[in-house]
């Protein structure tokens, strides 16, 4: 069924599927690593909280990953990311934080390393897009990237991803007073806008292969394209579109999801960084804390209970270098 969608600040619970993530958790409190208490239920996660009191690796965890004590030798945790997406990321100019369920996982990492009790200081994040992320990485610019980073086996030849640690996918936004296009379906002989270097093309490319398709270079020009009628609809990661409709009353969301785009962190392909992040996920699924960023963050504007994490290394392009390894032998 195909739905358009204009999503208030605390009225996105039709949106709840949109993550593509089938099962969820119930809300519950947990113990974190360092023995402080996580309480997920959306009315007592406060971000601050959450981000400075998730695990702290100890010493010789960190000493044993090349990687990982660099970055506690810096004293910073230096990402890829934006800071122009609401729900995900997005910077504060009064103050210069960012905050996010991609930024409370970076600076939650961050802490894992460094250690400490203000989070948010041991993050730094440098603006990317889908066509410097891969390059960034490769040049040692970031230690990672977060950034709704969708894994691919293409990608992954040149880096490798940590995850997935979450699912979105690709969905239509279109101008609000639109009223031809109401899905994917509808977009054959249209002007759709997709971001350069993105998995949006190829995902509109098999979904709708008679759209005519428009690059550009990052999420903001598509938006501007869109809302300036050089294209009639642009085409991303609906999770970077619920970003957007929370402060743009000038666009919605229609129709549902095509495609299932599990999310992982990039880093450096030829390091022990891999190894090391995916064991900070999965202490975060296990100790709650994921469980109360997402609800700190994304909960905090869809309402309801926090969904199951996805598996991680479950996704082509994620598997670990051990599983490669073991199924080449």
């Amino acid at each position: 069924m195909s739905v358009s969608v204009n999503f208030s600040r605390r009225g996105l619970l039709a949106a709840a599927g949109a993550a593509s993530v089938a099962a969820v958790l119930a809300a519950c409190a947990d113990t974190g690593a360092d023995g402080q208490a996580i309480d997920s239920s959306a009315d007592a996660v406060d971000y601050d909280t959450v981000i400075n009191s998730g695990p702290v690796a100890a010493d010789d965890v960190v000493a044993a990953s090349t990687w990982a004590s660099a970055i506690k030798n810096a004293g910073v945790l230096s990402t890829g990311g934006t800071k122009t997406s609401e729900v995900f990321s997005l910077e504060d100019p009064a103050t210069g934080k960012v905050s996010g369920f991609d930024a409370a996982l970076a600076q939650a990492l961050a802490r894992y390393i460094i250690g400490g009790d203000d989070a948010r200081s041991l993050l730094e994040v440098t603006q990317v897009t889908s066509d410097t992320r891969e390059t960034m990485l490769e040049n040692g610019q970031v230690d990672a990237v977060f950034a709704t980073y969708t894994i691919t086996p293409e990608r992954a030849e040149k880096i490798a991803f940590a995850g997935p640690y979450y699912s979105s996918g690709q969905s239509v936004l279109v101008r609000a007073d639109e009223t031809g296009i109401n899905g994917v379906d509808d977009l054959a002989g249209v002007k759709v806008a997709v971001q350069s270097n993105s998995s949006s093309g190829p995902a509109l490319d098999e979904a709708a292969p008679e759209a005519e398709q428009a690059q550009f270079q990052d999420h903001s020009s598509c938006v501007a394209a869109l809302e300036a009628g050089q294209v009639d609809a642009y085409v991303v990661d609906q999770s970077l579109e619920l970003s957007e409709v929370q402060s743009n009353d000038a666009v919605k969301i229609v129709g549902e999801p095509f495609t299932e785009d599990p999310y992982g962190i990039g880093l450096p392909k030829d390091s022990d960084a891999q190894e090391f992040v995916n064991t900070f996920l999965q202490t975060i699924y296990d100790d709650g804390t994921w469980n109360a960023i997402w609800t700190a963050t994304i909960g905090a504007i869809i309402g309801g209970e926090a969904p199951e994490p996805p598996v991680i290394g479950s996704v082509p392009g994620s598997e670990t270098a051990a599983a490669t390894a073991s199924a080449t032998d």
